[in-house]
């Protein structure tokens, strides 16, 4: 019996990943940094790339699939997550990749997007976050802090800002990560972890307008204030922070706080990081004080909560197989007509 030797496939590099189209951000935008770090991680993942898909909406990010050599879609404005589920309900084959801006993703489509993380298709969402609409030129967005003069609020935004991760724990997310565009080697981990994820993962990432709402997360991503305002969380390990790392999270009851180290208290003494912990994930996610008050908490980033569920395309094609095996074929004739007929004389 003669058998048939598959060539052994080419090894790709971050260059294979990008297209020859001219990437028409502004120079200094945050997406150049998501883009290099999602090219990079691409050849790794171990999925050819004609079997990777990148699937965005409307918005400055959402130029996003004309920059990588893979197939995709620029879809609807708040709709890719929709089109992203379609797709992955016909073919669950595909390493199906979202990427949305925080109005794409939580005004317009926002309805869309909490029904794909509780059905939890096995895709990968990426929310870039940079609280401003960008490409409608600098009006406020779902994630602006209160009192943001923008050219739609000119006397300061009276909205109560989503809080991205506390929307996508709410909508019971299986995967719970943040990250930042300036840290490119956080943000490279995050995205294999969530690659990896077998179920809708949701990935938040700082991203930098530098035209319209400069600056809005340079106190986590400076380094010189990146120390003492973030804190970045490692499975198993403890909440330490802090330029000396003598700093630390623990709770007291159900509460968060900052202590000092030493004086007796050690890292045994802190908050230890699980990511399986769904009551401890809620309160991390709400660690989401505002830097300028005093005392306040450092903003987290890596992964906040993990777990698994059955994906909504390994259900259904479990059901229609068994349907098949039970009853046969279906009538498409008679599932139009539904059970309510009558006979008329």
């Amino acid at each position: 019996m003669s058998t048939t030797a598959i060539p052994p496939q080419p090894t790709l590099t971050a260059k294979d990943f990008a297209t020859d189209q001219e990437v028409r951000w502004c120079p200094g935008c945050g997406d150049y940094s998501i883009l290099a770090q999602v090219q990079k991680v691409m050849p790794g993942i171990g999925i050819p790339k004609e079997n990777i898909v990148i699937i965005s909406g409307i918005g400055c990010s959402s130029r996003f699939p004309y920059y990588m050599n893979t197939y995709g879609m620029h879809s609807i404005h708040g709709r890719a997550t929709a089109i992203a589920s379609g797709l992955k309900a016909s073919r669950p084959d595909l390493s199906v990749w979202i990427v949305a801006g925080d109005g794409d993703a939580l005004s317009i489509g926002g309805n869309h997007t909490i029904h794909l993380l509780r059905r939890n298709f096995d895709v990968n969402m990426l929310l870039f976050n940079n609280q401003i609409y960008g490409l409608t030129k600098g009006q406020y967005s779902p994630t602006s802090e209160q009192q943001k003069i923008t050219k739609s609020t000119p006397l300061g935004s009276i909205d109560h800002p989503f809080n991205p991760l506390a929307l996508a724990m709410g909508a019971d997310a299986t995967f719970i990560a943040r990250s930042m565009d300036r840290d490119p080697k956080h943000l490279q981990e995050m995205l294999v972890r969530s690659h990896r994820h077998k179920g809708a993962s949701f990935l938040e990432i700082y991203q930098n307008c530098n035209i319209f709402n400069d600056g809005a997360f340079e106190m986590f991503t400076e380094k010189s204030s990146k120390p003492e305002q973030a804190i970045f969380l490692e499975q198993g390990k403890p909440l330490v922070f802090g330029a000396a790392k003598n700093k630390g999270v623990k709770l007291d009851g159900f509460k968060p706080i900052v202590v000092e180290l030493g004086n007796g208290l050690s890292e045994n003494d802190l908050w230890i990081h699980d990511e399986k912990d769904f009551y401890k994930a809620q309160i991390l996610v709400r660690m989401f004080d505002d830097p300028a008050i005093e005392g306040h908490l450092p903003r987290p980033f890596g992964v906040f909560y993990e777990t698994t569920r059955a994906c909504y395309e390994d259900v259904m094609s479990m059901q229609i197989e068994e349907t098949i095996a039970t009853k046969g074929p279906g009538d498409l004739d008679k599932l139009l007509r539904g059970r309510e007929v009558w006979e008329i004389a």
